[in-house]
């Protein structure tokens, strides 16, 4: 843990400071920032990495996102209501909210990860913020936990919901339009394959209404997609 403390120096204080809470125990805080990789790569010190405060942290995440939900729709159906769920808690929706306070940064990785652009990979900073919010759980209780939640997981859902049906969305309104067709291509691939990232652009009859990027062509055409339904006027669905 010495050589942990060391290695994060400064970075927890501006951590903590850019979330608003402050670690009464900093050890909780410095294994929610350890990756397996660094831990696996000191096998002598072998630091605490923060898998079990993921795993706590998921279930308190799933618990205040189903409360939020239940009591601010008191006339939304189970099923809807855990399609919202789900909406709100994926894996990039969490990465999203992680870049927020930029919590890629603090993180300590073995160096095969970070030389693989670990920083960035969606799976491992959301993991990140479950195992944050599970340390926050274990620091201060359910209470604090769920405040960051709230203030950080289940900010601007409408936003975070257009996001995670974006391209679902796009198809729907696309085949509303008489003769319009949506089709995906491929503009770039960035960077060295350890550490790739694509540029796609959804198009609309050969035009462009949408450019995304992201570290798979999936995760690209869903920001394209995005990007196309917030970018243009929409015609209004019939009731």
């Amino acid at each position: 843990m010495e050589e942990v403390i060391r290695r994060l120096g400064d970075k927890v204080e501006m951590l903590e400071n850019s979330i608003h809470y402050t670690f009464k125990d900093k050890n909780l805080l410095y294994t929610a920032l350890t990756h397996s990789s660094y831990a696996n790569e000191r096998k002598g010190l072998k630091p605490e990495c923060n898998e079990r405060l993921e795993f706590l942290g998921d279930a308190v995440l799933e618990l205040a996102s189903s409360k939020f939900l239940f009591l601010n729709h008191p006339d939304m159906q189970e099923g809807l209501m855990t399609k919202l769920r789900a909406s709100l808690v994926c894996e990039p929706t969490l990465a999203a909210c992680a870049r927020q306070f930029g919590l890629g940064d603090y993180l300590l990785l073995g160096k095969g990860e970070a030389l693989t652009g670990g920083r960035r990979k969606e799976s491992l900073v959301s993991d990140a913020l479950e195992a944050l919010i599970g340390a926050i759980y274990l620091d201060s209780g359910f209470e604090e936990a769920e405040h960051f939640i709230l203030e950080y997981v289940l900010n601007d859902i409408d936003k975070k919901k257009l996001f995670y049906d974006a391209k679902t969305i796009l198809q729907e309104k696309v085949q509303a339009l008489e003769g319009e067709t949506l089709t995906y291509e491929l503009l770039a691939e960035i960077g060295p394959d350890h550490d790739k990232s694509f540029r796609v652009a959804a198009k609309m009859g050969g035009k462009t209404v949408g450019i995304g990027e992201g570290r798979t062509k999936k995760a690209a055409e869903q920001q394209a997609a995005y990007q196309a339904l917030i970018g243009r006027e929409w015609p209004e669905e019939e009731q």
